[in-house]
């Protein structure tokens, strides 16, 4: 477990960057019925959005916060924008991503205090 929160933190931009691109494209491809999937919107828009903040959230780099604040507004970007390709934007799905990235940090936090006991745990 220790190694795949180390490698997480090594690879956060690179994973950063992937997941967002796939929520855009996920987001904006037009389609004409949306397809059925398992569980209710809101929750697949709080699931994505905790994996976009995950890794950042995880890592901390300088600055951190500021990503994480752009994570809100490019989720409440995308649903401005969904109307123009086709898709739905709704203030309620905004409020999902935005408690995703809530979640995302959350998790990181239960995480880097899990990382750190392990760590003291291996030096005694």
């Amino acid at each position: 477990m220790i190694k795949v929160i180390k490698l997480i933190q090594e690879l956060w931009l690179k994973i950063s960057i992937f997941v967002l691109i796939s929520i855009t494209v996920l987001s904006l491809y037009p389609l004409n019925n949306l397809p059925e999937v398992p569980g209710t919107d809101k929750i697949h828009h709080l699931i994505a959005y905790a994996a976009l903040t995950y890794p950042t959230a995880l890592k901390k780099p300088n600055r951190w916060m500021y990503i994480i604040i752009f994570f809100v507004f490019y989720g409440g970007l995308i649903e401005l924008i969904q109307p123009y390709v086709n898709r739905y934007g709704e203030w309620l799905d905004m409020l999902a991503n935005t408690c995703g990235v809530f979640c995302g940090i959350i998790l990181a936090s239960l995480t880097n205090n899990f990382y750190k006991r392990q760590i003291k745990k291996q030096k005694h």
